[in-house]
C-alpha cells in the first residue's frame, strides 16, 4: 500500500510504500477528516497528528467528504461535482464513492 505524506505549511511529501499489516490495520475503517497519530506508520513520524483527506479502495473508487459510512455507496453526481466530468450539459449520473 502506498501512503502519501503531505505537509502544506511547509511544502514537504512523502510517499511510503508498506506491506506491514500491523501498521495498516490502523488505518482501515477510517474516515476522511479523522486524525491518526504518525507514531502507528513508523517511529520516524512519531508524536505528530496526521489527518485523513483522501484516498481509494482496492478497486479503485475514490473517497469523498460527506458520506457517513465505510462502505461503498452510489451519489447522483452533477457538474462541478468531485468523481464526475459531465459529457452534456445538464447531464447527471450515478457514480459509486467510498466514505
Amino acid at each position: 500500500m502506498k501512503i502519501n505524506i503531505a505537509c502544506p505549511s511547509t511544502g514537504m511529501q512523502r510517499v511510503i510504500e508498506t506491506d506491514d499489516e500491523l501498521k495498516l490495520q490502523n488505518l482501515y475503517e477510517r474516515r476522511m477528516g479523522q486524525e491518526i497519530e504518525g507514531g502507528i506508520l513508523g517511529e520516524e513520524f512519531d508524536g505528530s497528528v496526521m489527518k485523513i483527506s483522501g484516498g481509494n479502495d482496492k478497486q479503485g473508487f475514490p473517497m469523498r467528504q460527506g458520506v457517513l459510512t465505510n462502505t461503498r455507496v452510489r451519489l447522483l453526481c452533477k457538474k462541478g461535482q468531485k468523481a464526475y466530468r459531465p459529457r452534456r450539459t445538464g447531464e447527471r449520473k450515478r457514480k459509486s464513492v467510498r466514505g
